[in-house]
């Protein structure tokens, strides 16, 4: 019989203001919060340092973009070394003149910046007018490999690609973490946000079932111009089970231990993996199968 191999996930669902020095600190304090209450690895909501700027087109905004690493970066490295915590924090990235990045960086427990990922697939509809911000990623997939364990991360709109998931879990994340950014028009009547959220939910939670891993979604919750974000924050067992679930309008943070040996149960029992016929995946990569 295994072992078990026990992670406590910290993570923080917020609202945000249009005061960075005030997102920053207020995520600070949870993160220090959720060190103290045990948590070793802490996930971040999307560009959680300021408001979701990418509701309207506006050049303005690129002055909100820094350098990674940076800053902000060796900040959070200090914080994360300090409450000895690995750190998962997405931030908006100025790579140079015109080419900006929606990015996610890692720091591990002992304050080492581990690397980003560029988020890939970039949304572009009525409230989310991210392609008018991000180029899209060029760091393809990622994996990082912490003290606490091998850790996946995509964003937001990546979490709707099954592919992007696959080929993550297959390079070794044994954890999935999607900071977000989502929510709903006020307007929207009840059955349509439940619908809504319902689908986000299920995407993510077939991702833990077809690759056998936990997944951990992190959203940002409140009113911010027309979009209430839904919250709704989550933590998926390998099989697809909700272990840990937040409000849908109330800031949480929490702390939720999970166990990274029930991959290889699931995996086992359920062989997904045993069982792809890779050789017949070939049209996969066609945008259409005329």
């Amino acid at each position: 019989m295994l072992e078990d191999r026990k992670v406590n996930i910290g993570l923080v669902q917020m609202k945000c203001t249009d005061s960075k020095e005030d997102n920053m600190q207020k995520a600070i304090t949870e993160i220090k919060r959720l060190s103290a209450d045990g948590a070793e690895i802490v996930c971040l909501q999307e560009l959680f340092s300021s408001l979701y700027f990418c509701d309207k087109e506006d050049h303005a905004n690129f002055s909100l973009a820094e350098a990674i690493p940076g800053e902000t970066t060796r900040l959070l490295q200090q914080v994360a070394l300090d409450a000895e915590v690995v750190l998962i924090a997405s931030l908006f990235e100025k790579r140079a003149s015109g080419v900006y990045h929606n990015t996610t960086v890692v720091i591990d427990a002992d304050g080492t910046y581990l690397g980003k990922y560029r988020k890939n697939h970039i949304p572009d509809d009525p409230g989310f007018y991210e392609k008018f911000y991000f180029t899209p990623g060029d760091t393809g997939y990622k994996v990082f490999n912490t003290k606490h364990a091998k850790i996946g991360v995509l964003i937001c709109w990546d979490q709707w690609f099954p592919e992007a998931a696959r080929i993550t879990s297959l390079m070794g994340a044994e954890i999935l973490f999607f900071p977000t950014a989502i929510g709903w028009e006020p307007d929207n009547k009840s059955e349509i946000k439940t619908e809504q959220y319902n689908a986000w939910q299920t995407i993510q939670r077939s991702h833990a079932i077809a690759n056998g891993v936990h997944v951990v979604s992190v959203n940002r919750v409140g009113r911010e111009a027309d979009t209430d974000f839904w919250g709704g924050s989550f933590i998926s067992n390998p099989f697809g089970t909700v272990v840990y679930q937040a409000s849908h309008e109330k800031e949480a943070t929490h702390v939720q231990g999970i166990n990274l040996h029930e991959s290889e149960h699931y995996r086992t029992v359920w062989p997904f993996l045993r069982d792809r016929r890779i050789d017949t995946y070939e049209p996969i990569v066609k945008r259409l199968i005329d």
